[in-house]
């Protein structure tokens, strides 16, 4: 189990529903460039363009919900 809540496995293939590319839970300065807040945290995009929030202990991987980089 990851500092997450994840498995290593179920982490290792999550995948964004838009692109496919792989996520990682992000860093504070990965989510410098988004307008929108994560206090809970968030997974993004390896390219770094789409992030999807983490709400009440979940991921939140509906492309409806994600944001994108402002840059």
């Amino acid at each position: 189990m990851n500092q997450h809540g994840l498995s290593d496995e179920i982490s290792e293939m999550l995948r964004c529903p838009v692109t496919q590319q792989p996520l990682h839970f992000a860093t504070g300065s990965e989510l410098l460039d988004f307008e929108a807040e994560f206090p809970e945290g968030a997974y993004i995009t390896r390219d770094l363009k789409r992030v999807y929030p983490v709400e009440n202990g979940f991921l939140i991987l509906v492309p409806e919900r994600a944001s994108t980089s402002s840059s």
